[in-house]
């Protein structure tokens, strides 16, 4: 594949043999963006981590202090008791039946779902199509509650969910690119210590192995691990 004029000038500008802090990413990152559109900012977190064991699986919810910069679709799968809090919140698509139906057809025109206690043995079927894209509604991502107002809240206002893959790699969206650099290292700096927080006690090692940033189509800037760790 080809590499554009203008990738080649933005690569140029990183040098690959330095860690940079997080303010200087943050600012380098809008230096370096190819694209013409408010593209999305993201970390690429390694740990050091066995993700096949249980103990070890590292998954969590932080909310954002500057958001995503994206609006987020939240589904909320509940009983129709619970479903005029959900739609005063916000909730982008309301009900069960109806969408547990267009689910199993394929349908998942929504970025978080959000369900009662109540109905989550109907939505166990879902796992195949749920599981793979991460949208399965989870108790420890707090997307299964009875205070579905305040969950469809906490989404909105840029609380998001992160779980690290098979690879032991965390990734996530933490702004856009027309975000203020310092909105772009506060952020970054909440979900890394979020994950910090969650170091696994049998996780032996260096636990913080390698981050680095990066925004939509550009290259990617590798972050000190040492400065982040203070």
């Amino acid at each position: 594949m080809s590499i554009t004029k203008k990738r080649k000038v933005a690569a140029a500008k990183v040098d690959k043999n330095k860690a940079y802090s997080l303010k200087d990413a943050s600012a380098l990152v809008k230096e370096i963006n190819c694209t013409k559109f408010d593209s999305s900012v993201d970390l690429h977190i390694r740990l050091g981590v066995d993700p096949k064991k249980a103990d070890q699986q590292v998954r969590g919810t932080v909310s954002l202090p500057h958001g995503t910069g994206k609006t987020k679709k939240v589904l909320v799968l509940c009983t129709p008791d619970k479903e005029a809090s959900a739609k005063e919140a916000g909730a982008d698509y309301v009900g069960l039946d109806e969408f547990i139906t267009k689910i199993e057809g394929g349908w998942v025109d929504m970025d978080v779902i959000i369900a009662t206690p109540a109905v989550m043995p109907k939505i166990g079927k879902l796992g195949k199509v749920l599981g793979p894209r991460n949208l399965m509604p989870n108790p420890k991502t707090g997307t299964v509650t009875n205070d579905v107002a305040a969950a469809v809240n906490e989404v909105k206002g840029g609380k998001i969910a992160f779980k690290v893959d098979k690879a032991g790699i965390v990734h996530a969206s933490i702004g856009r690119i027309s975000f203020a650099p310092e909105k772009i290292a506060e952020n970054s700096a909440e979900l890394i210590n979020a994950i910090l927080k969650l170091k696994p006690s049998t996780a032996k090692g260096t636990y913080l192995k390698a981050v680095s940033m990066a925004s939509t189509m550009s290259p990617g800037i590798t972050l000190d691990t040492k400065s982040l760790m203070n």
